[in-house]
């Protein structure tokens, strides 16, 4: 859910375990299931053609439906999406955006969810997961997250539908018990990571041919979310030319390339501040072994993967995050879209932040409260 909706607005992050791939010839994680929001295909639903391509092309057999957030919030775009989808012939399922911290607050928002669920059309039996990662949820003990996501579960069941819950690697066993699907986001994915769950999701930043921005994936490892019905029915592995080799997202990482990223980057090692993403930029600065850096781009060039960021001065810095194949320079967690926060600066304005950061006015207005665009602070923290 792109650890939230995954913006998946808890503070929810996927540790890198390493920063490099394989040779692109390498096995690597099916395109099994996505799940979408409205932060997906620039806030538009995704047509059903769009989603037959994607069946047919990738080999996507299910999709997962972000329809509530906590108890007010309901997607819009959910029930079409969700038509859209049964068209295309995948199988379909629905996830809650957990805010909850108690057994009471947490039925509150069951009811909420599969009373949405129903509303949208989301069929009996279907999976409707509870997404477990917000910033509600950190100060909570396992035990009281445990109760709370157990009333989730039967309230959902009680209303016909399967339950699961999603959350990231670094929760699981340590805050949650019983999750079901798991978000971590290492980059090598020739090797299969939680095996014993129903699904990983191994990336939120994949491409996928006539959709729009970045899509969250998952491979699948048993049949729960197609119902129990074999995963392959829809479309087999064997059918598809980009399911193994994964050509669309990481064709070859040796190339140049960039892809936004949102995360923090501990440094290991003294490392060089640039002024371009290669290794001809001017050094204007260093880092030592220690200290962060908050990144929002990942720069492949003269085979190092590069970080970029802004600076306080509004001048966009880079610093070799390692080596392709090699040495990696610090450790690098990734920011969930829960996380991204700009802060305004002098001289700032609405409409250049939202060119900055490619969203748009009226997205920064709702989502910060923004009654007059003209009427933003120095130091004012907006979430887009």
């Amino acid at each position: 859910m792109r650890l939230q909706n995954k913006i998946k607005l808890g503070l929810a992050t996927a540790t890198v375990v390493s920063l490099f791939l394989l040779p692109a010839t390498a096995q690597a994680m099916r395109y099994d299931m996505i799940d979408v929001s409205s932060n997906n295909n620039y806030g538009y639903w995704i047509t059903a053609q769009q989603l037959i391509n994607a069946r047919n092309q990738y080999g996507i057999k299910a999709i997962v439906v972000k329809l509530t957030e906590g108890t007010t919030y309901h997607w819009s775009g959910a029930k079409q999406t969700l038509a859209n989808a049964q068209t295309a012939g995948l199988y379909v399922n629905g996830y809650h955006y957990a805010r909850y911290n108690s057994v009471a607050s947490a039925e509150r928002e069951a009811n909420f969810a599969v009373a949405m669920a129903k509303q949208d059309g989301l069929p009996i039996n279907s999976v409707l997961v509870t997404d477990v990662e917000a910033d509600e949820q950190r100060g909570v003990s396992k035990y009281r997250l445990d109760l709370a996501n157990a009333k989730f579960k039967e309230i959902v069941e009680r209303a016909g539908y399967r339950s699961d819950i999603y959350t990231m690697g670094s929760w699981d066993g340590t805050k949650i018990t019983g999750a079901g699907w798991i978000a971590q986001y290492p980059y090598n994915l020739s090797i299969d990571r939680w095996t014993d769950r129903h699904a990983w999701q191994g990336a939120s930043d994949a491409r996928l041919d006539g959709i729009n921005g970045n899509m969250d994936v998952s491979q699948l490892y048993d049949n729960y979310y197609t119902g129990g019905q074999d995963k392959n029915a829809v479309i087999s592995n064997a059918q598809t030319a980009n399911v193994d080799t994964k050509v669309e997202a990481r064709k070859n990482f040796v190339i140049d390339e960039d892809y936004s990223q949102r995360g923090l980057f501990k440094v290991r090692t003294t490392l060089n501040v640039r002024n371009s993403p290669g290794m001809s930029g001017k050094i204007s600065g260093h880092y030592y072994p220690g200290e962060t850096v908050i990144y929002d781009h990942v720069y492949i060039r003269d085979g190092y993967a590069w970080a970029g960021y802004m600076s306080y001065s509004g001048v966009r810095h880079y610093i070799a995050l390692g080596k392709m194949g090699g040495e990696e320079y610090g450790t690098r967690t990734k920011f969930t879209s829960a996380q991204r926060t700009y802060t305004v600066r002098y001289g700032d304005t609405l409409s250049g932040i939202a060119a900055k950061l490619g969203t748009s006015v009226y997205n920064l207005q709702s989502k910060n409260g923004i009654r007059n665009a003209n009427l933003i602070f120095v130091g004012q923290t907006l979430h887009y």
